[in-house]
Protein backbone atom coordinates (compact mmCIF):
# COMPACT_ATOMS: atom_id res chain seq x y z
CA UNK A 1 0.00 0.00 0.00
CA UNK A 2 0.99 3.82 -0.74
CA UNK A 3 0.15 6.94 0.64
CA UNK A 4 -0.40 9.67 -1.63
CA UNK A 5 -0.04 12.99 -0.29
CA UNK A 6 -1.28 15.74 -3.31
CA UNK A 7 -1.00 19.73 -2.35
CA UNK A 8 -3.49 21.15 -5.47
CA UNK A 9 -5.40 24.63 -5.80
CA UNK A 10 -8.51 24.66 -4.29
CA UNK A 11 -10.18 25.53 -7.48
CA UNK A 12 -9.12 22.34 -8.95
CA UNK A 13 -10.81 20.45 -6.36
CA UNK A 14 -13.67 18.95 -7.98
CA UNK A 15 -11.75 18.15 -11.11
CA UNK A 16 -9.65 15.92 -9.35
CA UNK A 17 -11.93 14.43 -7.29
CA UNK A 18 -14.29 13.82 -9.97
CA UNK A 19 -11.29 12.41 -11.87
CA UNK A 20 -10.20 9.93 -8.97
CA UNK A 21 -13.74 8.65 -8.66
CA UNK A 22 -14.09 7.55 -12.54
CA UNK A 23 -10.84 5.29 -11.57
CA UNK A 24 -12.16 3.64 -8.56
CA UNK A 25 -10.71 5.87 -5.97
CA UNK A 26 -13.21 6.22 -3.21
CA UNK A 27 -10.99 6.98 -0.07
CA UNK A 28 -9.79 11.06 -0.14
CA UNK A 29 -9.19 13.05 2.64
CA UNK A 30 -9.11 16.60 1.74
CA UNK A 31 -7.50 19.25 3.87
CA UNK A 32 -7.55 23.44 3.76
CA UNK A 33 -4.07 24.60 4.29
CA UNK A 34 -2.18 27.14 3.16
CA UNK A 35 1.80 27.11 1.73
CA UNK A 36 4.46 28.33 -0.74
CA UNK A 37 7.09 27.60 -2.83
CA UNK A 38 8.39 28.71 -6.02
CA UNK A 39 6.15 31.64 -6.05
CA UNK A 40 7.33 32.66 -2.65
CA UNK A 41 3.73 33.60 -1.95
CA UNK A 42 1.89 35.83 -3.02
CA UNK A 43 1.04 39.80 -3.05
CA UNK A 44 -2.17 41.92 -3.10
CA UNK A 45 -3.13 45.42 -3.19
CA UNK A 46 -4.68 47.18 -0.40
CA UNK A 47 -5.74 50.81 -0.38
CA UNK A 48 -3.41 51.18 -3.72
CA UNK A 49 0.08 49.52 -1.57
CA UNK A 50 1.15 46.14 -2.41
CA UNK A 51 1.04 43.89 0.39
CA UNK A 52 2.66 40.93 0.62
CA UNK A 53 0.18 37.86 1.90
CA UNK A 54 2.97 35.35 1.92
CA UNK A 55 0.94 31.48 2.18
CA UNK A 56 -0.88 30.80 -0.85
CA UNK A 57 -4.37 28.85 0.15
CA UNK A 58 -4.09 25.15 -1.03
CA UNK A 59 -5.49 21.51 -0.53
CA UNK A 60 -3.98 18.48 0.68
CA UNK A 61 -5.48 15.37 -0.57
CA UNK A 62 -4.20 11.96 1.18
CA UNK A 63 -5.20 8.99 -0.30
CA UNK A 64 -4.35 5.34 0.42
CA UNK A 65 -4.43 3.29 -2.24
CA UNK A 66 -2.65 -0.51 -3.24
CA UNK A 67 0.35 -0.58 -5.02
CA UNK A 68 -0.91 -1.46 -8.06
CA UNK A 69 -3.29 1.68 -8.71
CA UNK A 70 -0.70 3.98 -7.48
CA UNK A 71 0.00 5.37 -11.60
CA UNK A 72 -3.07 5.71 -12.36
CA UNK A 73 -4.03 7.58 -9.14
CA UNK A 74 -0.80 10.09 -9.81
CA UNK A 75 -1.49 10.42 -13.31
CA UNK A 76 -5.48 11.18 -12.90
CA UNK A 77 -3.91 13.87 -10.01
CA UNK A 78 -1.34 15.51 -12.54
CA UNK A 79 -3.72 15.95 -15.19
CA UNK A 80 -7.01 17.41 -13.30
CA UNK A 81 -4.89 19.58 -10.91
CA UNK A 82 -2.38 20.81 -13.46
CA UNK A 83 -2.59 24.47 -14.87
CA UNK A 84 0.57 24.73 -16.28
CA UNK A 85 1.26 28.15 -13.88
CA UNK A 86 3.90 28.31 -11.26
CA UNK A 87 2.34 26.81 -7.83
CA UNK A 88 -0.07 24.06 -9.22
CA UNK A 89 1.56 22.22 -6.44
CA UNK A 90 2.88 19.02 -5.68
CA UNK A 91 2.58 14.91 -5.33
CA UNK A 92 4.09 12.35 -2.95
CA UNK A 93 4.53 9.17 -2.47
CA UNK A 94 5.45 6.92 0.38
CA UNK A 95 4.78 3.43 1.23
CA UNK A 96 2.31 2.55 4.48
CA UNK A 97 3.33 -0.33 6.71
CA UNK A 98 -0.32 -1.10 7.91
CA UNK A 99 -3.66 0.29 7.67
CA UNK A 100 -6.91 -0.84 10.34
CA UNK A 101 -10.45 0.06 9.81
CA UNK A 102 -11.79 0.86 12.70
CA UNK A 103 -15.19 -0.42 12.77
CA UNK A 104 -14.69 -3.97 11.53
CA UNK A 105 -10.91 -4.13 12.64
CA UNK A 106 -9.92 -4.98 8.74
CA UNK A 107 -6.84 -4.66 8.03
CA UNK A 108 -4.60 -3.86 5.18
CA UNK A 109 -5.70 -4.34 1.69
CA UNK A 110 -9.17 -5.55 3.15
CA UNK A 111 -9.55 -1.75 4.81
CA UNK A 112 -9.24 0.26 1.78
Amino acid sequence: MQMIEAVIKPHKLDAVKQALAEIGVLGVTAIECKGFGKQMGHTERYRGAKVDVGFVPKIMLRICVKDQDVDSTVDAIMLHARTGEVGDGKVFVYPVQKVYRIRTKEEDDLAL
